[in-house]
């Protein structure tokens, strides 16, 4: 069992940046690979950014991509997401998670949760 918890999240202005963190207990990161999603009011969850186990291939989504990056420090069991140039449309709540598969862009494919960090970008 992996216990995810997600900080770092707030009311910011459009062009600002957050470092979001996920920090793991129960089991290291390094046999996860990991992700962040996020789902803003009335709209399905969505993938942002994902990290590989043991190289740190990453993959962001199209619509963050130059913005956000994803890090891990598999040592300190933590995962971030840096954004910059943040955009109203980034407003969501933001996930962090786990899957035991080799990558994955799915919720689907994920194991394990955490409760969710709110970020709100005002115009």
């Amino acid at each position: 069992q992996v216990q995810l918890v997600e900080s770092g999240g707030g009311l910011v202005q459009a062009g600002d940046s957050l470092r979001l963190s996920c920090a793991a207990s129960g089991r290291t990161l390094s046999n996860y690979y990991m992700g962040w999603f996020r789902q803003a009011p009335g709209k399905e969850r969505e993938f942002v950014a994902g990290i590989s186990r043991v190289f740190g291939t990453t993959r962001t989504a199209d619509s963050v991509k130059g913005r956000f990056t994803i890090s891990r420090d598999n040592a300190k069991t933590t995962v971030y997401l840096q954004m910059h140039s943040l955009k109203p449309e980034d407003t969501a709540v933001y996930y962090c998670a786990a899957s035991v598969a080799t990558a994955a862009t799915s919720s689907a494919y994920y194991n394990y949760w955490g409760q969710g960090t709110q970020v709100t970008v005002s115009s």
